[in-house]
């Protein structure tokens, strides 16, 4: 049942790294990172916890001064003291070298919760669940504080034998800490924290892909045909999920109620290996909903079996209670229960656990039992294993990914749910699924389900979901054609990044460094105090995402979102709009665009194969690149397997100058790609080229290309290479960045502008007015369109934004 093999268990640190008297150890894990431990009894734990599961570092550095009565211990970066009596705030303390200046630059034990300017400085991470919520809702701390030190209390956690069986911590009376001084080092916080609790493991890679989910009552013949108009529409899916519906809900009322259910409803479902194996036909994964808490009642269909399994006569019929914390039934359920589920071809489980009870033994957590024992189980087939369910405490990243919960429908859940997504970062769970465009009540807004939607492209995992109320409708053709065109176009772009998403799911995994991360990550030092930015993060190591949280301006037909753009050269990443960092701006993006940017030198390896359900290798890529600086990227693939994984990595490399050169280099790795593979190639920010050439293995090969000077992208036709082979793109241009048009920006924007048409009139006056030097308008604005804050702000973006 128990796959340990999955995580790198060794929970005993090396002796040379601890410190230890009677009642109380010290064990200094890194120059920044200390295990703080009391125990009136004297007996210290060595084994895993839920949270920690390696202790064995490396040995650092470390200095020990000691007397009869007191403890300093040395590092590089901290010096504890300690009275070496039990823990109190005047006894035990740590002082983070580079922060004395400041008033809170050291910790002492229980101290409360510092603050700046009336808030608390810890930048929060994430909760169990956004059931019902409608807007914020209070967050656990996580490891990131602005004053560059925080403590993870393991003091109670349960404990991990050999076989990876959680039971309840056995010892009374303890204290079981960690500290962590990073400073403004959020990464080096983040990577140690992974290597003391396990790194996150790999998705499998149609995780990726859009999924379709809702809360209703499907037969096989109403999702079969949902599942061919999506195929007529041409929008790809690559996970089925059918919530709970899929089950007998109505039992006979003796037995209770259906919120718990193992067996098939046949009156829906009358051949479920059919209907399974005809969506895995259409490239589809499959996850089941379970709410397990009622256990196995005589009217399921595995009843018999598990009754007698568990020593219970099944003419009984007395049912077989939920007991996570014994071996035996959770064996039992996996056994009986759901690999006969599995073997129709469920592929993997939605744990939708949000109950009380479920355990025989005090101190034991059903849910953390559930996560570890079905995410091991579902990898014993060897391919990458996938659970959807709650998070349940730091270490949860162990069993990727999470369900967010019930979410309600309103533009409040949705400006929340970036920086809840954000923050969960600072406690290492990078892999929400939330319910996209909101699960119920709220309202019904075209605008909402759009940004809701392009939210959820750019976020970890892209799952529609919603109620089974008739008028909660996800399915794109169910809008206005408008919005219906909107939502297709997003949701082709997810399954376009999948390549870029699954090397980044690669760096989480061998990194830790999570998809979505606030900025503070990248620029600290820059973002130390600025709370106004928490729903702007990096998507990966090529974009950042400002999201739109706010509806549509009737008047100017946009919605905006405050944006700080980082030093350097970015650009619109549907626009090809070029902006200097840094400044803060407001940025305004019509229904059909979203605010996404590149950085200079960023290389996109996006699917360019068209239309297909799932997420296979492509055989079509298009290299979004972007001018201004030199780039590289590393695309990683692989075979999706835990035994006997093979992979490829394709080093893609740009060179910014007066010759462009993109160059695709010959694969590294085993793993076996299609023969040969199409690469078409866009370049994003450059003037247009004087001439293109394209090269394999320095042969030259015939090319077509064009320039869009509106989006100022060239494009050059697609060549067909080896995976052995070197593709080279040389792009002579006189090495500059192309210029904006100012002019022709704003006269694109004219007559979508729902305003007097004397404004209209008058804008285009000042444009002839200034010709050729329209940022003299800024100056001119507030009088012009004064009247329409919205219009302004989108000019103002427009004539500032490369400044």
């Amino acid at each position: 049942m128990i796959n340990v093999k999955l995580f790198d268990f060794r929970p005993k640190a090396d002796p040379k790294t601890v410190v230890q008297g009677k009642n109380y150890r010290f064990t200094v894990l890194t120059e920044r990172l200390i295990r703080m431990e009391w125990d009136e009894t004297g007996e210290f734990l060595d084994r895993a916890t839920q949270t920690v599961i390696c202790r064995d570092f490396p040995v650092p550095e470390f200095a020990v001064r000691e007397t009869e009565e007191s403890l300093e211990i040395i590092t590089a970066q901290l010096h504890l003291y300690y009275n070496k009596k039990p823990f109190t705030f005047a006894g035990l303390s740590i002082a983070v070298k580079g922060l004395q200046k400041h008033k809170c630059a050291k910790w002492h034990y229980n101290m409360e919760q510092p603050k700046l300017a009336g808030i608390n400085t810890n930048r929060k991470g994430t909760c169990c669940t956004l059931d019902c919520v409608d807007g914020e809702c209070d967050l656990e701390n996580g490891l990131i504080d602005r004053h560059g030190f925080t403590t993870l209390d393991d003091t109670g956690k349960m404990v991990v034998d050999a076989t990876g069986w959680h039971a309840p911590q056995p010892r009374i009376g303890c204290v079981d800490l960690y500290f962590f001084g990073y400073l403004d080092d959020h990464i080096g916080c983040l990577r140690d924290f992974y290597r003391l609790s396990g790194a996150t493991p790999m998705l499998p890679r149609y995780a990726l892909g859009n999924w379709w989910s809702r809360y209703y009552s499907y037969t096989e013949e109403s999702y079969t045909a949902l599942m061919d108009r999506f195929r007529e529409k041409e929008v790809p899916l690559s996970v089925s999920v059918l919530d709970m519906d899929w089950h007998i809900t109505k039992p006979d009322p003796k037995y209770g109620n259906g919120w718990t259910g193992n067996t098939w409803n046949r009156k829906k479902f009358p051949d479920p290996e059919r209907f399974l194996g005809n969506l895995h036909e259409r490239g589809l994964r499959v996850t089941l909903n379970l709410h397990p808490c009622d256990g196995i009642r005589a009217f399921e269909d595995c009843y018999k079996d598990v009754a007698e399994a568990m020593g219970i006569d099944p003419v009984s019929e007395e049912p077989v209670a939920f007991d996570a914390a014994d071996p035996k039934f959770m064996q039992t359920y996996l056994d009986k229960v759901l690999h006969p589920l599995e073997k129709q071809g469920v592929d993997f489980w939605w744990i939708d656990w949000q109950q009380q009870g479920g355990y025989s033994v005090d101190g034991c957590d059903p849910l953390w039992q559930l996560n570890h024992c079905l995410y091991t189980d579902n990898a014993r087939g060897g391919e990458y294993p996938l659970t959807l369910s709650r998070y349940a405490g730091p270490g949860s990243h162990r069993y990727p990914l999470g369900f967010s919960g019930d979410t309600v429908m309103t533009w409040d859940s949705l400006r929340f749910q970036p920086v809840f997504t954000n923050t969960a970062a600072n406690i290492g769970y990078g892999w929400w699924s939330h319910d996209i465009g909101g699960h119920k009540s709220g309202v019904w807004d075209d605008d909402l389900q759009i940004r809701w939607v392009q939210y959820g492209v750019f976020s970890p995992i892209m799952r529609l979901h919603s109620s089974k109320e008739p008028f909660f409708l996800k399915e794109p053709w169910n809008f206005p054609i408008g919005t219906e065109l909107i939502l297709e176009k997003f949701l082709r772009l997810r399954h376009k990044l999948v390549p870029y998403l699954y090397t980044m799911n690669y760096r989480a995994h061998k990194e830790g460094v999570p998809l979505c991360l606030p900025l503070y990550y990248t620029y600290p030092k820059k973002m130390t105090h600025n709370y106004k930015y928490d729903h702007e993060y990096s998507f990966g190591t090529e974009l950042i995402v400002c999201p739109i949280t706010e509806q549509t301006d009737r008047r100017s037909g946009t919605g905006h979102a405050e944006a700080w753009i980082p030093p350097g050269t970015w650009f619109d990443f549907f626009t090809g709009r070029r902006y200097t960092g840094e400044k803060h701006i407001a940025v305004y993006r019509t229904q059909e665009n979203y605010p996404v940017f590149a950085k200079a030198g960023a290389i996109l390896p996006l699917a360019d194969d068209g239309y297909q359900n799932g997420t296979p290798l492509p055989e079509q890529f298009c290299l979004r690149v972007f001018a201004g600086a030199d780039g590289s990227f590393d695309l990683y693939e692989d075979n999706g397997r835990l035994d006997g994984n093979e992979f490829a990595v394709t080093p893609l490399r740009f060179v910014w100058g007066g010759d462009c050169i993109l160059k695709k280099l010959p694969i590294e790795g085993t793993l076996a790609l299609p023969e040969k593979r199409k690469y078409r190639v866009e370049l994003v920010g450059a003037e247009a080229p004087e001439t293109v050439e394209v090269f394999v293995n320095g042969k030259p090969v015939s090319t077509e290309w064009r320039y869009c000077t509106e989006m100022h992208t060239l494009t050059v036709s697609a060549t067909e290479v080896g995976a052995a082979d070197e593709l080279e793109v040389r792009v002579k241009t006189i090495g500059k960045l192309a210029e904006t048009d100012f002019r022709g920006e704003i006269e694109r924007r004219l007559p979508r502008w729902q305003v007097e048409n004397s404004m209209k009139t008058s804008l285009q006056g000042a444009l002839d007015l200034v010709r050729g030097s329209e940022k003299r308008l800024c100056g001119m604005l507030p009088q012009l369109v004064g009247n329409a804050p919205a219009i302004l702000g989108e000019l103002m973006e427009i004539l500032t934004s490369a400044d």
